[in-house]
């Protein structure tokens, strides 16, 4: 599974891009860019939503491999974190009820 990063970085890669460029297409910072493709930091909701709609990336799928890099960073060194998942699924599909 590729993080949000690899994800970003390599969809400007493909499309020969620079960092700077970017940011001031999203008005986001390039340095702050830099450090979401490196995954030294995650940005924030409304930033995947304006990366997702620059790089014509389907929100909902970057949204989710924000989310999921979200929840592994929190969980990476819990013993219990796939039971706790688990237990996290079956409530969400509750509300979907």
């Amino acid at each position: 599974m590729e993080t949000l990063g690899e994800i970003i970085r390599i969809e400007r890669e493909k499309r020969g891009l620079l960092l700077r460029h970017v940011g001031a297409s999203v008005d986001i910072d390039q340095a702050l860019i830099s450090k979401f493709e490196r995954g030294e930091r995650l940005p924030t909701k409304d930033q995947v939503i304006r990366l997702a709609k620059f790089y014509n990336i389907e929100e909902n799928d970057l949204t989710a491999t924000w989310l999921a890099g979200k929840i592994l960073i929190e969980l990476q060194h819990e013993k219990m974190a796939l039971r706790a998942m688990k237990m996290v699924e079956k409530k969400i599909k509750s509300f979907e009820k």
